[in-house]
């Protein structure tokens, strides 16, 4: 479906929902809800900062194509960049990127949103596109969104 108003509504009720039920694996039905719901989101995946390591994020929860990043410095990269400084990235044309890891030739464009809990990064909502410049304003409210919602299980 094409991204809208009430989409970013019943999306938002829906990850409230799922976060709340206590089912398992919460953020992979967030991920699977996401892709299957949202017309460009082609992967959809939760990088977790690695507590055993400083500084690395490890692949979580995802839908998609599998990806050989399953895990990523801070700094590495567009997840890497979002990890090392604590702000949103929205790339709407990943060929214009010297720092940009590839996970599939198909990605067009990216956006990554850090997620936090009691002020320190715990995590990341890392979403690719195969189309070129797909994401608006209501991408970053829907997303940020569902970043504070699931806080609280990562």
């Amino acid at each position: 479906m094409k991204l809208d108003r009430d989409l970013v509504a019943r999306l938002l009720d829906e990850v409230k929902r799922i976060t709340s039920e206590g089912s398992s694996d919460p953020l992979g039905k967030v991920c699977r809800s996401l892709k299957e719901k949202v017309d460009h989101y082609d992967w959809v995946g939760f990088y977790l900062v690695d507590p055993q390591k400083e500084r690395e994020l490890v692949l979580g929860p995802y839908a998609g194509e599998p990806t050989e990043h399953t895990s990523i410095g801070f700094g590495q990269g567009i997840c890497g960049q979002a990890a090392e400084t604590g702000k949103l990235f929205l790339i709407q044309d990943v060929s214009g990127e010297d720092n940009y890891l590839s996970c599939s030739p198909e990605v067009r464009s990216e956006i990554v949103l850090p997620i936090f809990r009691d002020g320190e990064l715990v995590g990341e909502l890392d979403i690719d596109s195969h189309s070129f410049e797909p994401f608006t304003d209501l991408d970053t409210v829907l997303l940020e969104g569902i970043c504070r919602i699931v806080s609280s299980y990562i």
